[in-house]
């Protein structure tokens, strides 16, 4: 900061002021310390400005997510991103991989480099862990999965409704033998969306003892085998409910393997890239994860501008989209 203020021709507490974006500083000022920064390729400490700056902030937010290789993941990190770049805040994000260890290291991890504010997609049993932070004043807002153990600001789908809608949509069509293909049952959104399906059943009059649910999927690979080893059973599904997109790859690729794309009914939960441009198109329950991501931001910079409200549970609603694939009726029905 020295080298900057003699090249700038100021003093250090000018180039301070100028790089925190104190005001009282005149344009030309401005100008000559940012010329000079970039001359020297200067780079200030953030933390170390974090200890002299009066509200104590890092200008950084934590962002948590199932795994930034998930579409759904990568929209919700898009948005949160999107929204803190507009008030000049860094986003440090990890993905979870549905590891309990992770997710504590990596909150760990960021509550180190004292980020303002958390955004979590978390797979603890409970989250209690973080009550000493919040306590402490951290905006904490947990994304698609609701906290246990603790009260904070969560921003979810209403995964059992999105469920029991794409399971309607199937049972209207003529489908009574539906299959269920989830993801691993301790995550939350996982059994919400199996209770949602079997629930919709239920209110249809179909017996659910003997519906075929395959759980504990959780990448396009396991879902293939999973669907290929279903239909070598006597008694087949005529429809698939898959709970998750990467479930809902799997039964993609297994379906065209065996030839039945155009005979089996399929809904997944949750969209897909290029769904639309196969043939069928494959229906979903859509989520909005850009909403996600932008009102969990939102959340949390209420928060540090000072919103001391309740802690609120955010619903996003989903909505089904028919391409295709749902709308196949059981052989022997037009």
């Amino acid at each position: 900061m020295r080298h900057v203020a003699a090249l700038a021709g100021v003093g250090v507490k000018t180039v301070s002021r100028v790089i925190n974006g104190e005001p009282n500083v005149s344009a030309a000022t401005i100008a000559k310390v940012n010329a000079a920064a970039r001359t020297l390729d200067y780079q200030p400490d953030l933390h170390a400005g974090n200890l002299r700056r009066a509200d104590g902030r890092t200008r950084t937010l934590g962002l948590l997510v199932g795994s930034v290789d998930n579409p759904f993941a990568g929209a919700v990190h898009r948005a949160v991103e999107d929204a803190a770049l507009a008030r000049g805040v860094a986003v440090f994000a990890s993905s979870l991989d549905d590891d309990p260890a992770r997710e504590q290291e990596a909150v760990s991890a960021f509550l180190r480099r004292r980020v303002d504010g958390l955004i979590l997609t978390t797979v603890t049993e409970s989250q209690a862990y973080l009550a000493p932070e919040l306590r402490r004043g951290t905006p904490v807002v947990f994304v698609d999965r609701e906290p246990a153990g603790i009260t904070s600001d969560s921003v979810v789908s209403d995964n059992a409704d999105g469920a029991a809608l794409a399971t309607r949509h199937l049972l209207e069509r003529g489908h009574r033998r539906v299959a269920y293909l989830g993801d691993r049952p301790l995550i939350q959104t996982a059994r919400e969306r199996r209770r949602g399906f079997l629930e919709e059943l239920g209110r249809a009059g179909v017996a659910t003892r003997d519906v075929p649910i395959i759980e504990d999927l959780h990448d396009a690979e396991s879902a293939r085998a999973a669907t290929l080893a279903l239909f070598e059973t006597p008694n087949p599904p005529t429809a698939i409910f898959s709970s998750q997109n990467l479930v809902t790859l799997g039964v993609v690729h297994a379906l065209r393997e065996l030839g039945r794309h155009r005979d089996i009914a399929l809904v997944g939960f949750d969209d897909l890239p290029l769904a639309d441009l196969l043939e069928p198109g494959i229906t979903v329950v859509a989520q909005d994860p850009q909403q996600i991501g932008r009102t969990a931001a939102e959340r949390v910079f209420a928060r540090l501008d000072g919103d001391v409200s309740p802690a609120a549970r955010t619903v996003v609603p989903t909505r089904l989209i028919e391409r295709g694939s749902g709308e196949i009726a059981p052989r022997g029905q037009g």
